[in-house]
């Protein structure tokens, strides 16, 4: 009842502004029926006006053209020069939040998968063995009786050491979904063959933790980190002298991934500056976990990021989402220098 009553206050306030040109109560039913409340279904609508959508309810049912609407308003913002405009980016953010529940409802992300069967060649695995030592390798192949897995990468281990029949605990992070953990055991280890591999037991008992609280997209674009004293120091100004250089290889609005020469430490916090589009951005963070790639004596640094303003949680979803394909725009044109 309650709510019939709001869309018909709804339907006389469009009706005073002129907006009843469309039936907006089958929109704000629909809304609702999407799970939405009412102030959001009018954040919508409001949307949608300025996006000019010929169809509004599809936006309910439809990610395509509920990234239409998203790139109606910010280019209706850029041309009245309002892209840094506190409600301009509030709104945004509001947007991009039913952008990331809408996402986050298709099925590739609640599903998951439950036996170690289903994996994908070239999946990135993280090993550990029991008295310690984190170690890094990728599946090579998916066999009915075991998983042939590329020969780990870590920290040194004792002369005459070998893989087989020791026990380890798998940690995997499967892209769109969710991390994962199994235990598994060494059944034979190759460390002879021109290409060494292992061979590790199944498990069809996976269990799903971490679930994606937001989306990363991969990317392979040249960047500059600058060290900060301390993570009370994080700031999103533009540095104009040249940081230590990059590559940003992955982003999202909680963080990001990044591929530095040698080694870095766990904890320390840091200022990262690249470009998504023409405008430089700055995310600091801190370094939340290493991967180390002793034979090439490389790491790419997990970084957790503080909360971002609103313009910068704008910027990078607009990219993350491909609001205006810059993402193919990137791949087209390759890596560039980046010039701070």
């Amino acid at each position: 009842m309650v709510f019939i009553l709001l869309i018909l206050g709804a339907a006389a306030f469009l009706h005073s502004k002129g907006g009843l040109g469309f039936p907006w109560i089958q929109f704000y039913t629909k809304g609702k029926e999407s799970g939405f409340q009412f102030a959001e279904i009018h954040t919508l609508r409001r949307a949608v006006v300025e996006a000019a959508l010929e169809n509004p309810v599809s936006i309910f049912s439809s990610v395509k053209q509920l990234d239409k609407t998203i790139r109606g308003v910010i280019i209706h913002a850029r041309a009245a020069l309002k892209m840094d405009d506190p409600g301009t980016n509030k709104f945004l953010v509001q947007l991009f939040d039913f952008r990331k529940r809408v996402e986050f409802n298709l099925p590739k992300y609640r599903l998951g998968i439950k036996s170690t069967r289903d994996l994908m060649a070239t999946q990135r695995l993280r090993l550990t063995l029991p008295n310690g030592g984190s170690f890094v390798a990728s599946l090579v192949e998916n066999l009915r009786k075991y998983l042939a897995i590329s020969y780990p990468v870590g920290p040194a281990l004792p002369p005459g050491f070998t893989w087989k029949n020791q026990k380890i605990n798998v940690y995997f992070w499967r892209a769109e979904d969710a991390g994962y953990y199994f235990e598994s055991r060494v059944i034979d280890d190759f460390l002879d063959r021109k290409f060494p591999i292992i061979y590790i037991t199944h498990s069809d008992n996976l269990i799903r933790s971490q679930k994606r609280r937001s989306i990363r997209v991969e990317t392979n674009l040249p960047c500059s980190i600058y060290n900060l004293s301390t993570i009370q120091n994080a700031n999103e100004t533009v540095e104009k002298i040249a940081g230590y250089r990059a590559r940003l290889v992955d982003v999202s609005e909680d963080g990001c991934a990044l591929l530095v020469g040698g080694k870095a430490k766990v904890g320390l916090p840091i200022k990262v500056q690249f470009k998504l589009s023409e405008d430089p951005l700055v995310m600091s963070g801190i370094i939340k976990g290493i991967t180390f790639d002793e034979k090439k004596n490389r790491s790419i640094l997990h970084i957790q990021a503080v909360p971002l303003s609103p313009r910068l949680k704008n910027a990078i979803l607009t990219y993350v989402y491909n609001i205006f394909d810059e993402r193919a725009e990137v791949s087209k044109r390759g890596p560039s220098t980046f010039t701070s």
